[in-house]
């Protein structure tokens, strides 16, 4: 019977959220033990249960939804956003097919990693540069997007190729002075070099 109450228990959270941690999984089954210490041997069964029989699907280490789509990594990285080219295609700035790219200033791996049937690339930066995104609906959820203004600088940090076409959509649509505000925050050459970016 107390089975039954924590798979009813851990199905309702993934109902009410697409992303679940081992952690909260661990707390609803209750492992601790008297002594106080972590007994996390049957939240692991029920989760390699779970995973065994597709209910739910591996997003990162300890991270876990019952969607199919890899995009919702973005909320095993806190802090991170998604930008670079996934996120010219969210602001719709180029037609181009592209991966999600996450942007974090977790330590973690930087590079290629497999996410469900497809590739994440995820990119690391400094604490200081986690912000100025937003949250973009894309289906059923809401997602954190760098705003046009960060991609941009991104996009120059990070040595990525801005073609003419799409950086003339960039910088028609870009607010001069949030970029301004933004740029206030970088070295001296990567606010030059975004600078010459505009038109």
């Amino acid at each position: 019977m107390g089975k039954h109450k924590h798979i009813d228990a851990i199905n309702l959270l993934f109902e009410k959220s697409p992303v679940v941690d081992f952690r909260t999984i661990e707390r609803i089954v209750e492992s601790k033990g008297k002594n106080g210490r972590a007994k996390s041997g049957y939240a692991k069964l029920l989760v390699t249960n779970l995973l065994r029989q597709g209910k739910i699907k591996k997003l990162a280490k300890g991270c876990y939804t019952k969607h199919d789509d890899n995009s919702l990594a973005v909320f095993c990285f806190k802090s991170a956003y998604l930008g670079l080219q996934s996120a010219l295609s969210a602001h719709n700035l180029w037609e181009q097919e592209t991966i999600p790219i996450i942007i974090t200033a977790k330590k973690v791996r930087s590079g290629m990693r497999q996410v469900m049937s497809g590739n994440v690339l995820v990119r690391r930066t400094g604490n200081e540069r986690i912000f100025g995104y937003e949250l973009i609906q894309e289906g059923a959820f809401y997602l954190p997007y760098s705003d046009i203004e960060k991609t941009l600088i991104d996009m120059v940090s990070f040595k990525q190729r801005i073609d003419p076409k799409t950086l003339k959509r960039i910088n028609r649509r870009i607010d001069p002075r949030k970029l301004k505000d933004y740029l206030g925050k970088y070295p001296r050459r990567i606010r030059d070099k975004v600078m010459t970016l505009r038109e």
